[in-house]
């Protein structure tokens, strides 16, 4: 049988490109093998900080989305043939109330889209959940300065609509595409009221909120009394949340008694014993979280009616996005390690780069900001050290509008929603509008 090259080239190009890059491997090397430990210190991280709560109770209210949104009503306020302004304003405000990383904000986005939410107020609710964060705007203007602060408030609001729409342009035959497929549908009846739905999804995006509030630089006023209460704010809004699986969604009262039991026990036990609480790990608020997480998969999986839809629902999208978004963390680590912490790329490389207010410092600013995963509020100290290190006012704006709204780990899961080309050239659209307006930022600042 005579060996065919045409059909096998790609394969033994593979082969030879694996052999070879493990051949030249640059194991032993100080900084190959401090970027490896800087990409499995970022995954433990992520998976300490972020997993349990922000993620899980973003996937549950993301399988909610899917179960108990009607199509008919995502089709209505952000459908591709809804009320422009209408549309770009829900999806833009909502994103903003969540104030989420953009990792998190993906379940949710990913939800409203399959859902037949239009493309460009899709996109407006991506980009809006990370970049839209008025603690952080807050923060950039106090730390930063007032008229950078201004900037990325104005800026951020601006791109979310600016983006969307510019994506609907480009697709809006896919769209009508889109709005005729859905009016092909039948009608579905609704099982319960309105206002029920409100107060159900509106008390798990509470728990999802304040469980991940962060700790503001000041000691005392509104931000820092949100900060002190999350918990028991979070508590409130979990019973609220409790209290609608029996009331309205038909969930046996003894199992959410029984689900509830141990995370309450986890709280209490802190007030009961004296001098308990000084003696507890950092992660115990989060080992209880985990506890009403698992209770509540229970009696959701264990359910035959509309919990089991919810869950299978849930389910589907944390098999999904969870394996790409670790090994997209695990790749940025690798490649610029953590706050503080240099990957593969050291870090002087970038501080040189990104001084001045040239088109090159404005644009490897963005670039930089596009692939590197910043949680919520850690783009502040970081471009506060970049700042010191001489990166001009143009680029520190650039790299905070591109920033918080994307990362390597969002572009990989992103791609698996909406597909290779419409994720380059989201991704490019901001990264070239980033660049845009630090460059006009830094002109006059």
């Amino acid at each position: 049988m005579k060996f065919e090259w045409k059909s096998e080239w790609k394969p033994l190009f593979w082969i030879v490109a694996l052999f070879l890059a493990a051949f030249y491997l640059p194991v032993g090397t100080s900084r190959f093998d401090n970027a490896v430990l800087e990409a499995f210190q970022l995954v433990k991280w992520y998976a300490r900080e972020h997993v349990i709560l922000c993620l899980v109770p973003a996937f549950f209210i993301a399988g909610a989305i899917g179960v108990f949104v009607k199509q008919e009503s995502v089709m209505k306020y952000l459908g591709p043939t809804a009320n422009k302004i209408l549309a770009y304003g829900v999806g833009s405000v909502s994103g903003s109330i969540l104030a989420v990383c953009s990792c998190t904000v993906l379940p949710l986005f990913s939800g409203i889209y399959r859902m037949g939410a239009g493309l460009g107020p899709a996109i407006a609710f991506l980009y809006s959940g990370p970049a839209i964060n008025v603690l952080a705007i807050i923060l950039t203007a106090r730390v930063l300065g007032l008229e950078l602060g201004i900037a990325r408030a104005v800026g951020a609001v601006a791109f979310s609509v600016v983006i969307g729409a510019i994506m609907h342009f480009i697709y809006r035959k896919e769209e009508l595409e889109k709005v005729n497929a859905a009016l092909q549908l039948p009608p579905v009846e609704t099982k319960r009221p309105l206002w029920k739905d409100v107060i159900y999804f509106a008390s798990m995006v509470a728990i999802l909120v304040f469980a991940n509030w962060g700790r503001p630089e000041e000691t005392s006023g509104f931000w820092f009394f949100m900060f002190a209460y999350k918990w028991y704010i979070t508590a409130a809004a979990s019973v609220i949340f409790a209290s609608t699986l029996v009331l309205w969604f038909d969930f046996k009262w003894w199992k959410v008694l029984l689900a509830s039991l141990p995370p309450a026990v986890l709280a209490l036990v802190p007030f009961i014993i004296p001098g308990l609480s000084e003696r507890l790990p950092e992660q115990y608020p989060v080992a209880i979280f985990a506890a009403g997480a698992l209770g509540l998969s229970v009696i959701t999986s264990t359910d035959e009616g509309e919990g089991g839809d919810w869950f299978y629902s849930t389910w589907d999208f944390a098999k999904q996005i969870l394996p790409l978004l670790l090994f997209g963390v695990l790749l940025a680590g690798v490649f610029l390690g953590r706050p503080g912490h240099e990957g593969l790329i050291p870090n002087e490389w970038v501080a040189t780069l990104v001084g001045g207010n040239s088109l090159r410092a404005n644009f490897f600013s963005a670039i930089v900001g596009a692939f590197m995963y910043f949680a919520t509020l850690t783009e502040v100290p970081i471009v506060q050290g970049l700042i010191g290190s001489g990166m001009g006012k143009g680029p520190a704006l650039a790299l905070l509008l591109a920033g918080p709204a994307l990362s390597l780990p969002n572009m990989l899961v992103i791609r698996s929603f909406i597909g290779t080309k419409k994720t380059i050239i989201y991704c490019s659209l901001v990264v070239v509008m980033a660049t845009i307006s630090g460059m006009i930022f830094g002109a006059f600042f």
